[in-house]
């Protein structure tokens, strides 16, 4: 007999509606039931691509001794962390307070008042692996909560408390950002980076993006080859290895290893998005073709694997099938064969690493020892013809590989994770010029605006089966607000201004921290917790706070709002302690500080696109690193159907019958304007030139 789950639409909760555990969805019924009963909570966060939340389950929430136990004793909840971020956020900060360390499955037991007082993450149902079992834990938990109560609830208190105080912390508002802040953060990140396998630390390796593209806003600024080099040999090392799938396109979650090998197979929304503007930025400051291929496979990936049919990007897909992790991905020499031939199959296996004895549990994980230069060069045969064979087998094995039962999929589709795809593909649409890309990223964007908002203009997080809800959070906002930006630069349809304007107002009137500056996670209407949470540090995405002064700072300086403009310098601001004391977890307000540093550049392009020489200057613009700029472009400087949101960037911009007309400006004052395309491309060139200081 299914639980309460069963009505639920979340997968990550309908895995779990046929569990013995009498679970509860988060929700006024389950938090009366512990106050009445006198009952504590037991609270399970996870995800529906979890590994450790699959084993748990299986384990301990299938086991019908430990349910009846957790039955018993507590009230039990089940949340899925994508669909409740806030949640989420609160009681993994008392984890690691609590134990020192967060992860997921994540297991906290509540007073009814919903303060935590214990908790952990994965426990086995026994004790085994130098860890206590899970069902001592609930014995333990019921003892304290029975027989000594009192300490349970101070402790209870004090950790809330504790959490309620994470939020003081503050920048003074006097400080003056400098490239100093940029220059330690880059030592920081020199210091703990592998220079020979690429990455920041040792294994388990994440892409830690964000601290990529920082890096090359500093190379950028300072004109430091040695940065640079540490992006190239970390792109280079993830293109290569098993982290990327070879076939398909789009990169796991992470290596378990230091060289990217093994990868935690699960594919992730978010990821991609960011690791596709990761490599965009690569292609842009080297112009190697292979961070363009990589941007393209990957996308492509989105495009046929995660693409909902009524516009949306699907959330991820799973690291297990069939019951095996990694099961759906690995290859024999002998399945390769089969496929390819002897000759050809011969040929694949030796350049992907596939042999007899493998590389990954007897079976093999594809990837790239040696570039396909080396082994053409190793091999004697012609660089071109290798690529050209390859990538027809790669062809043929993903027509294979499509037919094995798929990893499942969580097919829910959030506004935040939308969001960062949606800037991807607009910017690689630019950069590319490839319209597919920029017509599903306005294809997302129109579900999202038209399904997944109140009718008040409000955000709403979640959307499954034609059902949207819970509220938006302040990333669901500010993430879409960064990608409606790009995707204005992307197609220059003003539409899109006059909806992150809307966004950006929601914002500054629902979210601001008026006391300490920057804000809040969750709106001043959200349904009240223990606490009100305010999100600084990256996690695998960018913190709320680091995409609000980005978000910002590029809307208000499109649109001349100095109100935008401020707010996100005093979210730098507010962040700086934070930037100094942890850059590696802050990379993203590091960007959002780079662009306030400056110099930041508005650019204006007044000519019609549909012109030869206006579309190359546009597209010349795109194929440079330029990153701290934004661009507006119009036939006319004034027309009817034009959003008055960018009246003021248009503002003494002359029409002319010299097409293009280009102003490069700052802080809204304008260098002479230069005419037509080569007199562009010069500025451009200029706009090019590393800084160095």
């Amino acid at each position: 007999m299914s639980n309460r789950l069963a009505n639920e639409s979340s997968p990550y909760l309908l895995q779990h509606k046929d569990n013995p555990v009498d679970w509860h969805p988060w929700g006024e019924e389950a938090l009366s039931l512990s106050k009445e009963q006198d009952k504590p909570i037991f609270l399970s966060i996870g995800y529906s691509a979890c590994h450790w939340c699959h084993v748990m389950e299986h384990e301990s929430f299938e086991n019908d001794q430990i349910a009846e136990m957790l039955n018993d004793k507590f009230i039990c909840i089940k949340v899925d962390r994508e669909e409740r971020p806030d949640l989420d956020q609160i009681y993994m900060n008392a984890v690691q307070i609590l134990t020192g360390r967060g992860g997921w499955p994540m297991s906290v037991f509540l007073t009814p008042e919903l303060k935590p007082f214990y908790g952990g993450t994965y426990w086995p149902p026994t004790a085994g692996r130098g860890m206590p079992g899970f069902d001592q834990i609930i014995e333990a938990v019921d003892d304290a909560w029975k027989n000594r109560r009192e300490q349970a609830l101070k402790t209870a208190s004090e950790l809330t408390d504790h959490l309620q105080q994470i939020n003081d912390q503050a920048g003074d508002q006097q400080t003056e950002l400098d490239e100093q802040l940029l220059t330690a953060a880059t030592a920081k990140l020199e210091r703990i980076f592998d220079f020979r396998h690429g990455g920041f630390g040792s294994a388990p390796k994440f892409p830690h993006s964000m601290d990529l593209q920082l890096l090359l806003r500093v190379w950028r600024r300072t004109g430091r080859e040695g940065v640079l080099d540490m992006v190239k040999l970390n792109l280079d090392k993830m293109a290569h290895g098993g982290i990327y799938d070879h076939l398909a396109g789009g990169f796991a979650r992470y290596s378990v290893d230091e060289h990217w090998l093994v990868p935690h197979f699960e594919k992730m929304l978010y990821d991609n998005a960011l690791l596709t503007n990761a490599y965009l930025d690569g292609f842009l400051a080297t112009g190697d073709q292979q961070y363009a291929r990589i941007v393209r496979e990957t996308l492509d990936y989105i495009l046929n694997y995660m693409t909902d049919a009524e516009g949306g990007f699907h959330s991820t897909e799973d690291a297990d099938s069939e019951g095996e992790e990694g099961k759906f991905y690995v290859w024999t020499p002998q399945e390769v064969k089969q496929v390819l031939g002897e000759e050809k199959g011969e040929q694949f296996c030796y350049v992907y690493d596939v042999s007899d004895d493998g590389n990954f549990e007897g079976q093999n994980i594809l990837n790239l020892p040696k570039t396909l230069a080396q082994c053409a060069t190793l091999k004697g045969l012609n660089l071109e013809e290798l690529e050209s064979e390859l990538a027809e087998s790669r062809a043929k094995l993903l027509q294979v590989r499509d037919r094995r039962v798929r990893p499942g999929k969580d097919d829910k589709i959030l506004v935040s994770w939308n969001a960062l795809m949606i800037d991807a593909m607009a910017r690689a649409a630019g950069v590319l010029e490839e319209p597919r890309y920029l017509e599903a990223a306005s294809h997302a964007t129109e579900f999202i605006l038209q399904r997944m908002r109140r009718e008040d203009g409000r955000l709403l997080h979640t959307c499954r089966g034609g059902e949207a809800k819970l509220d938006g959070y302040l990333d669901d906002y500010t993430y879409l607000i960064n990608a409606l930006v790009s995707l204005y630069e992307a197609s220059f349809d003003e539409k899109w201004i006059d909806e992150a304007v809307k966004l950006a107002d929601i914002v500054l009137g629902h979210f601001s921290d008026s006391a300490s500056g920057g804000f809040f996670y969750t709106s001043d209407d959200h349904e009240k917790l223990i606490a009100r949470n305010k999100d600084v540090q990256d996690s695998s995405v960018p913190s709320g706070n680091s995409m609000t002064a980005t978000a910002l700072f590029r809307l208000g300086k499109l649109c001349g709002r100095q109100d935008f403009v401020e707010s996100a310098r005093k979210t730098v601001v507010m962040a700086m302690p934070m930037m100094q004391q942890s850059p590696t977890a802050t990379g993203q307000m590091l960007i959002a500080a780079d662009m306030l540093i400056g110099p930041f550049h508005e650019i204006v392009i007044v000519g019609d696109r549909n012109d030869k020489a206006t579309s190359a200057t546009i597209h010349e613009l795109r194929r440079r690193y330029i990153p701290n700029h934004v661009a507006a472009c119009r036939e006319k400087v004034a027309a009817p159907s034009t959003s008055e949101n960018l009246t003021e960037i248009f503002s003494g911009k002359l029409t002319t019958d010299k097409t293009p007309a280009v102003y490069v400006c700052e802080d809204f004052a304008c260098q002479a304007p230069v005419f037509g395309h080569d007199a562009a491309v010069a500025s451009w060139e200029r706009l090019t030139t590393i800084q160095t200081s």
